[in-house]
């Protein structure tokens, strides 16, 4: 099965081929990933006899898995370009981020309301990750949730969840950008992404 054929089945309609030729044309290792919490795709640069090499969770929604994949060819590109001199999610990155949308909007491919996210996260210079909660609140909105599943952000302060593990959490405040949470058993204190998906308990 060549590369189009298995990409059709993570991606919108229409970007498969074009992800197909980035992979050729960079001469990338491209990898669909088991889930991560921590993050939704990887760009490792050349290393040894290593040479590009990206990952993205197989699990994510068609347009979050093409975002996703956008975001690391951008900073493979912004690699190319200008080694370790640029900064992660810097000037020059946006630019090959903005650049390498292009023929994902001229084709249509994204519905108007992610589009809409993608234009205002591109023009906001304090978003400094391509995780920007109001890009991903709309891509996940095209989820499909299995029953009791909810975000972080909406489960109530002091309240417990549960995440897959069986783990058990109280909900504390929020720290920056995360909340800060215990885990009820150990006492232990994690941050939670806002958007992260768990149960709620009782």
């Amino acid at each position: 099965m060549d590369k189009v054929n298995i990409l059709e089945r993570y991606l919108p309609s229409g970007a498969a081929p074009i992800i197909a030729r980035w992979i050729d044309y960079f001469q990338c290792e491209f990898k669909v990933s088991r889930s991560r919490n921590t993050k939704y795709g990887d760009y490792r640069p050349p290393f040894k006899d290593e040479g590009h090499r990206i990952s993205v969770n197989y699990n994510l929604n068609q347009f979050a898995f093409l975002v996703t994949t956008v975001h690391e060819f951008a900073h493979l590109l912004t690699w190319n370009e200008h080694k370790r001199k640029a900064k992660p999610h810097g000037a020059e990155w946006k630019a090959n981020f903005k650049r390498m949308m292009k023929p994902f909007f001229e084709t249509e491919v994204f519905p108007q309301d992610i589009k809409t996210a993608i234009i205002n996260y591109l023009e906001n210079p304090s978003a400094s990750s391509c995780t920007d909660l109001n890009l991903f609140r709309v891509l996940q909105q095209y989820d499909t949730k299995a029953d009791g599943i909810v975000h972080v952000e909406k489960i109530g302060h002091n309240a417990l969840f549960s995440m897959k593990s069986g783990k058990i959490f109280r909900k504390e405040s929020l720290v920056r950008k995360r909340y800060r949470c215990v885990e009820v058993k150990t006492g232990l204190v994690y941050l939670f992404n806002p958007l992260a998906e768990v149960m709620a308990v009782g």
